[in-house]
């Protein structure tokens, strides 16, 4: 028996891979990954020129990604198909050989692999290897501490509805707002209904070549690419000493 094994890539640098991460993808003779049709794939552009020769590679390729609305019965219909499809047949190669599934980030934080990690217990061993999540190679990106002393830190989702995201946003301290993409104007709305779009910065493509890093107020009114993350860093609220 074989074993499936999710290597966590950390957020886009190679070299911000773990020592772990790197030595298993580059003995992987079996590699998987997410991609969007008619694309490379995040995690696979990470490991390009690591992995070994005559490497077999199986490109996992979504059925939809934003053509039509995340909430939507046929985008849940759509992708639990996708990912029972590749339940299967992952379950079956592990019979025989190892499969790397690579995963930006950290799998357990926001993973697609945990779509198949679900589905795939009880039929196949699996390891699971950590890594770096985005959003710290983000706020390294920017070189300040993002939340001190008792600040209390909120990851938030930019699909949320813009009312929610406003109220979280003005209850926390330091913030992180995932998914921007086509919702950048929707979380730029609700950051000033917080007070809290002054202090907001959008990092995209956060350590890879083409990383951009600016505040957001002075960005106009695009959306922003799949790789991007706003933050606004905590204050450093400290308790009052005892009298």
């Amino acid at each position: 028996m074989g074993r499936i094994i999710c290597c966590g890539l950390g957020p886009g640098d190679p070299d911000l891979m773990s020592v772990r991460a790197n030595r298993t993808v580059r003995a992987a003779q079996h590699v998987a990954y997410f991609r969007k049709k008619g694309q490379l794939g995040q995690a696979r552009r990470i490991v390009e020129g690591m992995l070994a020769a005559g490497v077999s590679e199986y490109p996992m390729e979504y059925p939809v990604t934003t053509e039509i609305a995340f909430d939507s019965p046929d985008y849940a219909r759509l992708l639990a198909g996708f990912y029972d499809e590749w339940t299967e047949r992952l379950a079956r190669l592990a019979r025989a050989v190892d499969i790397v599934v690579l995963c930006e980030g950290d799998p357990y934080f926001y993973g697609s692999f945990m779509h198949l990690h679900a589905r795939l217990q009880g039929r196949v061993e699996i390891e699971v290897i950590a890594g770096i999540p985005g959003m710290v190679g983000c706020w390294n990106a920017i070189g300040r501490p993002i939340a001190l002393a008792d600040d209390v830190t909120t990851v938030l989702m930019g699909t949320l509805p813009e009312a929610e995201l406003a109220q979280r946003m003005q209850s926390s301290d330091a913030l992180v707002v995932m998914k921007t993409g086509r919702n950048l104007t929707k979380i730029r709305r609700a950051l000033a209904s917080a007070g809290r779009l002054g202090d907001a910065w959008l990092i995209e493509r956060g350590t890879m070549p083409d990383q951009r890093v600016a505040r957001l107020a002075d960005l106009g009114e695009a959306d922003a690419p799949y790789f991007a993350i706003v933050l606004v860093h905590g204050q450093g609220r400290r308790r009052e000493a005892a009298p």
